[in-house]
């Protein structure tokens, strides 16, 4: 799909919103400063998610959305395995960056990816005045392009296009890259968009 420039906007308001809930939310648990903005949105079509994800190890936490939006589709944490292992790094304060991702590393991330997406639902769902709730996560530790695939294929083809809020974390250590991925159901999508239009719409 292609984003007029109110929409694009909507959108970009609309992520850096929930990023400043989930900031608040990971400082409290980090017992650190953290900054978390969305410096990019798009809204792509699912068949042309290989081109926006890559083969790197990544752990990716998935969650359905749920609420008034019963089985709305799905909101994905993906986050590089550096990423990973800073963050697990922040929160025991430990400085170890040179491993692979371990069982402390996963435990971390769907810990981190549960309270950004939580937060970033509540954002959500407070500013369009709906329930949207995220499921129990689900974690894969794999290549980005393998993990998606198996997502993609749970959605069955109810899917078509794909929100990506490229996200960025600051903290005390160097920036940290992810990104959330929201595969919003056909009905969903029209929702989001009109509510957005609804807000985005000066008072006459």
């Amino acid at each position: 799909m292609k984003l007029d420039p109110l929409q694009a906007d909507a959108l970009m308001e609309l992520g850096n919103i929930g990023a400043a809930h989930a900031a608040t939310s990971l400082s409290q648990m980090l017992m650190s400063p953290i900054e978390m903005t969305v410096p990019e949105v798009q809204a792509i079509d699912i068949a042309e998610m290989h081109d926006y994800i890559g083969s790197e190890v990544t752990a990716i936490v998935v969650f359905q959305i749920q609420g008034e939006v019963a089985d709305g589709g799905y909101i994905v944490v993906s986050m590089p395995q550096e990423t990973v292992i800073r963050l697990t790094n922040l929160m025991l304060g430990i400085t170890d960056d040179d491993r692979e991702i371990n069982e402390m590393d996963q435990s971390a991330a769907v810990e981190i990816g549960n309270i950004m997406i939580s937060a970033f639902l509540d954002a959500t769902a407070e500013l369009l005045e709906i329930v949207m709730l995220p499921s129990p996560p689900a974690l894969a530790i794999d290549m980005a392009h393998a993990a998606f695939e198996s997502i993609i294929v749970q959605m069955a083809g109810d899917v078509n296009d794909v929100l990506i809020f490229n996200t960025e974390l600051t903290s005390e250590v160097p920036p940290i890259y992810g990104c959330i991925y929201m595969l919003p159901r056909p009905e969903l999508m029209k929702q989001l968009f009109t509510m957005l239009d609804d807000l985005m719409t000066p008072l006459v």
